[in-house]
């Protein structure tokens, strides 16, 4: 993985859902990502350019296909997960998981 954990940017809703289709996918083109999308379906630069701001955010990386990329995760669902919910939880629970359960 490219990024480490501390330096790790909170996506945005629409990063976060790329994101799980990469995840899912674990490979995919831009048409792949759009296929997934039933409502809300962005246009293909619109994708496209959200796709290039992760990667330069460092969760996504490419092969090259002539003109043509296919994008794969660079960090696990798992490692962003546990970022953002610890984060949560020290920012709003005071670390402790007892206050976020109840």
């Amino acid at each position: 993985m490219i990024q480490t954990i501390r330096k790790m940017q909170k996506l945005t809703n629409k990063e976060e859902e790329i994101m799980m289709v990469l995840w899912t996918k674990k490979k995919a083109f831009i048409k792949e990502v759009l296929a997934e999308f039933s409502t809300s379906k962005p246009h293909y630069n619109t994708m496209s350019t959200i796709v290039r701001n992760l990667e330069n955010k460092g969760f996504v990386g490419h092969e090259a296909f002539g003109n043509t990329h296919r994008y794969f995760p660079m960090i696990t669902k798992e490692a962003y997960r546990k970022k953002f919910i610890n984060s949560t939880i020290a920012d709003y629970y005071d670390n402790s998981y007892k206050s976020l359960v109840s």
